[in-house]
């Protein structure tokens, strides 16, 4: 196995196909390419034959980390003039990809004190970062340096996500005599219309939270009056999830409610000389708060990644590596 440049590196990571569940070659192939690169390397089991990959030359001070699944379809990748294409190309291998090469740097300079955390399952509830929480060598690491697509600026704040589930009861009848049954379809779509019209937190920073029903199902037949219906409301949030219980509160008679995944907001540490802005995604940090005082920085725009045409300019790749080093040298000068 040989050493390989930047955009070799992602295309590598990008042709191998890591959808969320799926992530195991290519945490394989990441961990025996850092061991040949001369990293002492962990594969930390997450589940099934999934893994986090933890590359260490002394005890980090510093970890650049970023996850390696992907959200579905896969899609292999291409270099089409300036651009990286294919899944994962943004978010996030080819972050990963300018992590290593900045650690390489880094090492080649003699600097040992910076480590390089890579996760599964970041896309569906972060389980890789819950694992990878509990690990020893987290104890003694002073900063994380998350990597997300960022369009190379530094977070200063990232919302959270509330994800409810809510579910209506009714009475099943036969449509033409609806007055004998009580339906559950009209109860969920009158709790959302009134969810509409409750006023919901807001943040300087981060603005209002928002919301989309992204589920809805229910009833049994087009001609029965339906027993049962269920939606899922995500909530991207911009503090304490508490802040939104008179919302729900206000539907609870018509519906109850559940949570799915609760996800916080944070906020981020800076450093003078980036550039900075909040970002409205939810990211692995709130689960890795073992890891130091976090940073959010990484090169692509999230407006293309989870697309058809993901994609990111390589300039930003080879922007991002001098970025992390940098990045890297001030945390550690603190």
């Amino acid at each position: 196995m040989d050493s390989i440049g930047l955009v070799e590196l992602v295309r590598t990571l990008v042709d191998i196909d890591s959808t969320t569940g799926r992530e195991g070659d290519c945490g394989r192939w990441l961990a025996a390419y850092l061991r040949y690169l001369g990293w002492t390397v962990e594969e930390q089991h997450v589940s099934g034959d999934r893994i986090n990959v933890i590359a260490t030359l002394e005890p980090p001070q510093v970890v650049l980390s970023t996850h390696f699944d992907c959200v579905p379809p896969f899609f292999p990748g291409r270099v089409d003039g300036s651009r990286v294409y294919g899944r994962g190309s943004c978010d996030a291998k080819g972050i990963l990809a300018a992590q290593v090469l900045a650690a390489e740097r880094l090492r080649a300079a003699g600097e040992r004190r910076v480590g390089l955390l890579f996760l599964a399952g970041e896309e569906r509830g972060s389980d890789g970062a819950r694992v990878a929480n509990t690990h020893p060598l987290a104890r003694g690491c002073r900063f994380l340096v998350n990597g997300e697509p960022t369009d190379g600026r530094l977070g200063t704040a990232t919302r959270g996500t509330l994800r409810v589930r809510l579910s209506a009861s009714g009475r099943a009848a036969h449509s033409s005599m609806p007055e004998l049954g009580e339906s559950a379809i009209e109860k969920l779509i009158d709790a959302l219309v009134r969810l509409r019209g409750c006023p919901l937190p807001e943040d300087a920073l981060l603005g209002r939270t928002h919301y989309t029903v992204g589920l809805i199902s229910g009833g049994i037949a087009p001609n029965v009056v339906p027993p049962h219906a269920e939606a899922e409301v995500t909530f991207r949030t911009v503090g304490p999830t508490a802040d939104l219980e008179p919302a729900l509160d206000a539907i609870r008679p018509l519906v109850d409610t559940s949570t799915v995944l609760e996800v916080p907001a944070v906020r981020l540490k800076t450093v003078e000389g980036f550039e900075t802005a909040a970002f409205p995604f939810t990211t692995d940090i709130p689960f890795l708060d073992a890891w130091g005082e976090p940073l959010l920085i990484g090169p692509g725009s999230v407006l293309v990644a989870h697309t058809d045409e993901e994609h990111v300019e390589i300039a930003e790749l080879e922007r991002a590596v001098d970025t992390y080093a940098a990045l890297v040298q001030r945390l550690l000068s603190e």
